[in-house]
């Protein structure tokens, strides 16, 4: 199996990846946001709009 990030060899400690670097890589994509998809639709943004106004501390969740 090879790295999703960079190709090599997947090591079994560090599985589907062949380092701490690379998994760590994997991990800040999707802390950020790398992996959303994104939305065309118009209610989703009505939506997200919404749970920030009604949150008691300006975070939807």
């Amino acid at each position: 199996m090879a790295c999703p990030i960079c190709d090599r060899p997947a090591e079994a400690r560090y599985r589907p990846f062949c380092s701490k670097r690379c998994a760590d890589r994997d991990l800040g994509k999707w802390l950020t946001g790398g992996y959303a998809i994104p939305s065309d639709d118009p209610d989703d943004a009505e939506n997200l709009e919404r749970e920030l106004r009604d949150a008691p501390d300006g975070k939807p969740h």
